[in-house]
């Protein structure tokens, strides 16, 4: 049965993006906090590319990454960690930067990862400034973005545990 991403709104400023994989929670969680392996899943739909990936994963550090595109698109994520519980949970702030694009302003993201026996379920909270922000974010394919992404964490994640 495949894993699917579930993109479900809460109140008028919040997302909660839900998604499995086949993977126990410690492989999971490295695959999402080490650059040379977020490299290899978190590239975008096709045609991107990660081209910056600097992670300072502890309270109060920070984290860049920088994806380019077709026609010289460039898309920007930066963000301040507030809270890093491994390898269950994340709190951080996230601001994007896309060429040409309207401002978002910065979003608070929690996200917790729960054992379920050899599986890990993922629960990422974003809380957005304003309902528009997330609307906006809805309306810009995102939730496709992260299927894709996702998709490849799991076949990643999938290969070393097999």
């Amino acid at each position: 049965m495949k894993n699917v991403l579930k993109v479900t709104t809460v109140g008028d400023r919040e997302l909660l993006i839900t998604r499995e994989f086949e993977a126990p929670r410690g492989l999971v969680w490295e695959s999402m906090s080490r650059p040379e392996l977020l490299k290899r899943w978190l590239f975008g739909p096709p045609g991107w590319a990660m081209t910056v990936c600097e992670e300072d994963q502890r309270v109060g550090g920070s984290f860049r990454w920088e994806w380019s595109g077709p026609e010289g698109a460039v898309l920007k994520m930066t963000g301040v960690y507030h809270e890093i519980v491994p390898p269950q949970r994340t709190v951080r702030t996230e601001r994007f930067e896309m060429q040409g694009g309207p401002e978002m302003g910065e979003q608070l993201c929690t996200m917790t990862l729960i054992e379920i026996g050899e599986r890990t379920r993922m629960e990422l909270t974003v809380q957005y400034p304003s309902a528009e922000a997330r609307e906006g974010a809805l309306a810009s394919g995102m939730e496709q973005g992260m299927a894709i992404g996702y998709d490849r964490l799991d076949e990643i994640v999938r290969g070393v545990v097999a």
